[in-house]
């Protein structure tokens, strides 16, 4: 699996960069075949949930794609991982189990 990061608008900690990174290898385990994901964090207009991540995760014949809003950063893509997971399960259920 390919990964992009992308920071607009701030600049992010090594520290954020690698937890998004491997908050996202998580996904693998749900679904083996993703071709890319990319992370993008932005800050938000809302004052109580002010950072937002976004995961766009390409897999055969599908984007799947997964925004969250919370309080910080980490919350953020742990959501829109947890998102996106539900979203793989579902993918793969419809288009890869045989009966």
């Amino acid at each position: 699996m390919k990964t992009t990061f992308t920071a607009r608008h701030f600049d992010c900690s090594p520290d954020l960069k690698e937890f998004s990174l491997g908050a996202v290898e998580k996904l693998e385990q749900f679904f083996d075949k993703i071709v890319v994901c990319d992370i993008v964090l932005r800050p938000g207009q809302d004052d109580e949930n002010p950072s937002i991540a976004e995961l766009n995760v390409k897999v055969p014949k599908t984007l799947i794609n997964a925004s969250e809003e919370a309080p910080t950063y980490e919350q953020a893509i742990s959501e829109a991982v947890d998102n996106a997971v539900r979203q793989l399960r579902k993918y793969k259920t419809k288009h890869f189990e045989h009966y």
